[in-house]
């Protein structure tokens, strides 16, 4: 446990924390809405500091980033805790447990052994994921600049639900994201997942003009995401206001949680995204959770040539030094 930071003491003992979007004012001995800050005597304390539930060595395409250091690991780790109540969770006992008094088994680890484990491994990166990053903010901020004078790369798998003052923090010290974007449609965020649309499309389009690597995942949900033209009105998004050379996945559903009822995404419905993405003139669009699927491969936007190949989470790379070996176009990768 230990103070947070990005927050402010109001009259009567209330704090209003500024770590995400919902900048919930939090009365004396009560929680926020991600069930892991506290007010405690008109202080504001993290209840997840150094207190990690998931640590494990994940191949980078897995966050997912295919883009970003292609065919390497990442040291992932990840808190209690969510500022979202996602219906469709896959990581629900560790999101939401905390905010029902149901235990979970954590490890007590500083920032220096999570810095020794990467090194020990020999892993350019670090990921923080799992369950929403900004909510262990102080954690992963301390662990972010450690590793940043390591010449370890800083990565956030995130719902994109922080204010700016949260991105401005972490900014100098993140490499690449990938941000979730559920849906475009702000009734089906806030029913599905208890947040809103702006605030992460504001987001995006912050990331977008930083030097800060950007993916975004989509979750195709039948009979959700795939209604009222949201799957254009992502991919017009993505090439109007960020980049054609943003990389979009579609990912395929699978039931759990409180949605177990809403049958898997059928792999048409993810192939007609990417075709919606490529028709908005998107460059690099994948689908997600088909495992060995060529529509996972990446290939040169200018001539179609197989530039990586991936099976699963292996990959083989055919460019040279991040162009097309046919033609000569430049792939919009991170190789270093």
């Amino acid at each position: 446990m230990s103070e947070a930071i990005l927050y402010k003491k109001l009259d009567k003992h209330l704090v209003q924390c500024e770590i995400c979007a919902h900048q919930c004012i939090i009365a004396p001995n009560k929680k926020g809405l991600c069930g892991v800050r506290e007010n405690q005597s008109g202080q504001l304390k993290t209840l997840n500091y150094e207190a990690v539930v998931a640590l494990n060595i994940d191949p980078i395409e897995k966050k997912p980033l295919f883009h970003f250091l292609p065919g390497t690991l990442s040291l992932s780790l990840g808190t209690q805790g969510c500022n979202f109540s996602c219906q469709h969770c896959q990581n629900y006992e560790i999101s939401q447990g905390i905010k029902n008094n149901q235990s979970v088994l954590e490890q007590k680890i500083s920032s220096q052994q999570i810095i020794n484990l990467v090194q020990e491994n020999n892993l350019p990166s670090l990921a923080y994921t799992y369950t929403e990053p900004s909510i262990f903010l102080e954690y992963a901020l301390e662990i972010m600049k450690k590793a940043q004078k390591k010449g370890i790369k800083n990565i956030w798998v995130s719902n994109g639900y922080f204010t700016k003052k949260t991105f401005k923090t972490i900014s100098p010290y993140l490499d690449a994201i990938n941000v979730d974007l559920k849906f475009f449609d702000d009734s089906l965020y806030q029913k599905i997942c208890g947040g809103k649309l702006k605030p992460i499309l504001e987001n995006l389009k912050r990331i977008q003009k930083s030097n800060i690597w950007l993916e975004i995942t989509t979750l195709l949900i039948p009979g959700y995401t795939d209604q009222n033209n949201q799957l254009e009105k992502i991919a017009q998004f993505i090439k109007k206001e960020l980049s054609s050379e943003i990389p979009w996945h579609v990912s395929c559903f699978t039931p759990s949680y409180k949605m177990k009822k809403v049958p898997p995404t059928p792999p048409e419905l993810i192939y007609q995204a990417i075709e919606i993405g490529k028709k908005q003139g998107l460059k690099y669009v994948y689908a997600g959770n088909l495992p060995g699927d060529n529509k996972e491969n990446t290939y040169c936007p200018a001539c179609q040539t197989l530039i990586i190949k991936r099976t699963g989470y292996e990959i083989k790379r055919q460019d040279q030094n991040g162009y097309c070996p046919q033609c000569g176009e430049k792939i919009n990768l991170i190789l270093e």
